[in-house]
């Protein structure tokens, strides 16, 4: 049976607010506090510390809004966070808003609304309406993976990523490569990406690279392969995410093609099911764990209103697979 606070204050013979003090960390005599703690030990109680928080004035919940929660890079990126919050005495509270940026938006009220102590957003866009929200809100906020000038922001190294991919296909002689992004409202996996490849390839002499935009869906890139390759025949594609490049690969061997002698594949990301199939996909492996580890940092520095970069930049690893044939 769960034992509530009034319970222990009669146990302590001390009233239900001076356990509530207790509990909070305020001030309260030696000996109650003795006397409360025996008691609490005795009886096995576990405080609700989410209910504490919201009625202390500074509170140790943070709050986290993603736009999906099945994906690689979030649910990697949120064990990091979660993590190191909780070393750090803080609990983690998730807002999923299925890619929807009015309950975003709702998600960055409501958790003000609770009391957060500051929150991490990991962002796929930021509006203006978005920087009107902070500013509403007056609660520290750290940006993961997409960047604005007048916000904390943590990103990951997108484009110096796309430079070293492109840099590698063209080593490995490739000439007709298609780019298979995302959308441009996606400023990191949609434009950073793509001009840090572009940068790499624009000197190499003939070479033709298409730019075709596909959704983050694997389905739908299984979907566009076949008009994309009887169109181009290329003989790579680099995809904007290891989600693409997985569809991809499925939808090149259902066509019958062997990869990489037929076609080469690379992607952006790292997920661990790259490695696992066969042939192994070549990508850019960006640190999800440790980014998200960086963020809990920023933000408990922020809210105890610590010196705090207003940029960080999460590095990155080219991990050379199988996926990717060199012409000779």
């Amino acid at each position: 049976m769960t034992v509530t606070i009034g319970e222990i204050a009669k146990l302590a013979g001390v009233a239900k607010s001076t356990v509530s003090r207790y509990l909070n960390g305020g001030p309260i005599g030696d000996k109650t506090s003795r006397k409360i703690e025996q008691v609490i030990n005795e009886t096995g109680y576990v405080p609700n510390t989410f209910a504490r928080s919201l009625k202390a004035k500074k509170t140790n919940i943070i709050g986290t809004i993603v736009p999906r929660l099945n994906s690689y890079a979030t649910s990697q990126t949120l064990i990091g966070i979660d993590e190191e919050l909780k070393a750090r005495g803080y609990q983690l509270i998730i807002s999923n808003t299925s890619q929807d940026l009015k309950r975003e938006i709702e998600s960055i009220y409501s958790l003000a609304n609770q009391k957060v102590a500051g929150i991490i957003l990991l962002a796929t866009k930021v509006t203006e309406r978005h920087l009107q929200v902070f500013a509403d809100v007056k609660v520290p906020v750290l940006l993961v993976g997409q960047q604005r000038d007048e916000c904390y922001s943590l990103i990951h190294d997108d484009e110096a990523a796309g430079y070293e991919i492109g840099k590698y296909v063209t080593g490995q002689g490739h000439k007709n490569i298609v780019y298979l992004g995302v959308t441009e409202e996606d400023i990191a996996v949609g434009v950073k990406r793509k001009k840090g490849f572009k940068r790499a390839t624009e000197k190499e002499e003939d070479c033709e690279i298409h730019y075709v935009e596909t959704s983050f869906s694997l389905k739908e890139a299984v979907h566009i392969f076949p008009q994309l390759y009887q169109t181009y025949h290329p003989t790579a594609i680099v995809c904007a995410t290891d989600n693409i490049a997985l569809g991809i690969m499925k939808a090149a061997q259902m066509e019958g093609l062997t990869i990489p002698r037929d076609l080469s594949i690379t992607g952006f990301g790292g997920y661990d099911i790259t490695e696992i199939i066969h042939p192994g996909i070549t990508t850019a492996q960006f640190f999800y764990q440790e980014a998200g580890v960086l963020a809990a940092n920023s933000i408990v520095k922020l809210v105890h209103q610590e010196e705090v970069e207003k940029l960080t930049i999460s590095g990155f690893e080219l991990i050379i697979r199988e996926s990717v044939d060199k012409i000779r």
